[in-house]
């Protein structure tokens, strides 16, 4: 599967990318990592997670989440579905799994962490899909998330149970 999720991502960068954003350093991802595509968010979330920087972690991937679903929304009718709606589909799946379960642990962090993904992506630039072009699909994806994090606040108690019974950590 990470075989195909790379080949679909490298396929789907637009040409201006130079690099394979699995064999950058989590140094090199970071920088201008707001003019990158959307999938360079969840390489260096994944490689902060493997690196133990977990809570990093889950802040790049939903930064990534964010930035990517803003540009399947704008592109909504230009895009291949086999290209970006597949690797995004495919990232969220193989990376985006773990980190979830690791984040689901301590939802009051998790809140903490969507309110300053939010705040990141405000206070950011964003080259390929540029808030003031696309304000009502931000607006519409940020709405998303934040009723997302809301819900998960309200159900705190109730995620933290069905997680003990499942067997994951709670770590709040």
């Amino acid at each position: 599967m990470r075989h195909l999720v790379l080949a679909l991502l490298v396929l789907s960068l637009p040409k201006a990318s130079a690099f394979d954003p699995a064999t950058l350093s989590i140094e090199q991802l970071k920088n201008s990592i707001e003019n990158q595509h959307p999938a360079y968010f969840y390489y260096l979330a994944k490689k902060l997670f493997a690196a133990g920087q977990k809570d990093d972690a889950v802040f790049w991937f939903y930064a990534g989440q964010l930035r990517y679903r803003v540009y399947l929304a704008v592109n909504k009718d230009k895009l291949d579905p086999s290209g970006d709606p597949a690797v995004f589909s495919a990232l969220s799946e193989e990376i985006g799994r773990p980190i979830n379960e690791y984040a689901f642990g301590d939802i009051p962090q998790l809140a903490k962490t969507i309110d300053a993904v939010v705040a990141w992506d405000q206070s950011h630039n964003n080259a390929l899909t540029p808030r003031e072009k696309h304000k009502s699909q931000y607006d519409e994806i940020v709405s998303g998330l934040t009723q997302m994090r809301d819900q998960l606040v309200q159900q705190a108690d109730s995620i933290r149970k069905t997680r003990t019974t499942n067997g994951l950590p709670n770590r709040n």
